[in-house]
């Protein structure tokens, strides 16, 4: 599926009345199958451009197109269906705590499936050897029948992962996929989501704070600060210069480092509910 946003501005919905829109006058094109990375310091709109793209928010200005459609012109049954081929994962997957695993893996099928089909894959899974195999990609393959709130921070990252490989969407948007992830399977996470988009012609638009892994893995990079777009570019023309550019009084962030204190850091939104499709 590809995306073209022209000209997109859009206020994050917790924003403060008077706030500063989190995007303003976004212009990009992502092709089919592309594989971007979406990289900036705090409060550069990075979780707002994924909202936009996922239609969970509609933007208040410019125009959205996906897959050449309008998303917000359409009926509601066919925005519907379009959502239904998108896959938004948040930074932290809204999973049920007594949930098993299994069962929320194979959530990530729900979209196609009818309402009497979903209600009972949550009591009889239905595919069990490909949610195990869905896990297995992301190191979690003996953790197929425990319950979600027995994992650790990470493992429910992970688990929110594995549910893409499973998904009916031409699209994955994740934001922050590795919050939560010691550095050896924050690498594993990330090539194989790389690997098995490109593998299957699917469009990946990650946000990231791991700089060092987002010019590692994806081909394309780009730079958001204060709502737009600084650079867009090959992860072979993402310069020393340009990220301490992009990263200017936010050193801190393109190091990996805690800010020296609390007061370096810009105020943090209030949390926004999102579904992880």
């Amino acid at each position: 599926m590809d995306i073209e946003l022209q000209d997109i501005s859009a206020r994050h919905p917790a924003a403060r009345t008077g706030a500063a829109p989190a995007l303003r006058a976004v212009g990009l094109r992502i092709a089919t199958g592309e594989q971007v990375a979406v990289i900036g310091p705090s409060g550069a709109g990075k979780t707002t451009l994924l909202q936009v793209m996922a239609c969970a928010l509609p933007p208040s200005g410019g125009r959205l197109q996906l897959g050449g459609q309008a998303p917000w012109a359409l009926p509601r049954a066919a925005l519907q269906r379009l959502r239904g081929r998108l896959f938004l994962a948040p930074q932290v997957p809204p999973l049920p705590p007594r949930q098993r695993v299994v069962t929320a893996v194979l959530a990530g099928r729900l979209p196609a499936m009818g309402l009497w089909a979903s209600l009972r894959s949550l009591v009889y899974p239905d595919d069990i050897p490909a949610a195990h195999a869905a896990l297995e990609c992301f190191g979690l393959g003996d953790k197929l029948f425990d319950r979600v709130d027995r994992l650790s921070g990470g493992e429910r990252q992970r688990v929110g992962l594995a549910r893409a490989l499973l998904a009916p969407a031409r699209l994955w948007l994740v934001d922050e996929p590795l919050s939560a992830l010691d550095p050896t399977h924050a690498r594993q996470a990330l090539a194989t989501l790389v690997d098995c988009a490109r593998a299957q012609g699917i469009t990946l638009v990650s946000t990231l704070h791991q700089v060092d892994m987002a010019l590692a893995h994806f081909p394309r990079i780009i730079g958001l600060r204060a709502g737009t777009v600084v650079f867009d570019l090959p992860a072979a023309e993402v310069t020393h210069e340009r990220l301490a550019q992009l990263y200017a009084q936010f050193e801190h962030e393109l190091r990996g480092d805690a800010p020296d204190s609390m007061a370096d850091l810009p105020e943090p939104p209030a949390p926004v509910a999102l579904q992880c499709r």
